[in-house]
């Protein structure tokens, strides 16, 4: 089983804790490694926002699990 990071939009911080959405999911996250702020772009690995991204590296990563979705929808 592997485990992959998400992108996802900063809606709330509340100290080390926030709610991020990605797409249209809101997931809870711990915010104690990053400095982000509301609006920004976080990668989220397991509850964690890890990093924070700029635009154009959360549009990237959303064409590539687009296409990763495609690819397997077609082994299916």
């Amino acid at each position: 089983m592997m485990c992959i990071a998400v992108p996802g939009q900063l809606i709330e911080r509340r100290g080390r804790q926030g709610r991020v959405d990605v797409n249209g999911n809101i997931l809870n996250v711990d915010l104690g490694v990053v400095a982000a702020q509301v609006g920004d772009y976080v990668l989220v690995h397991a509850g964690c926002a890890i990093s924070i991204l700029d635009k154009r590296e959360k549009e990237e990563m959303d064409e590539l699990f687009t296409l990763l979705s495609e690819v397997a929808d077609d082994h299916t």
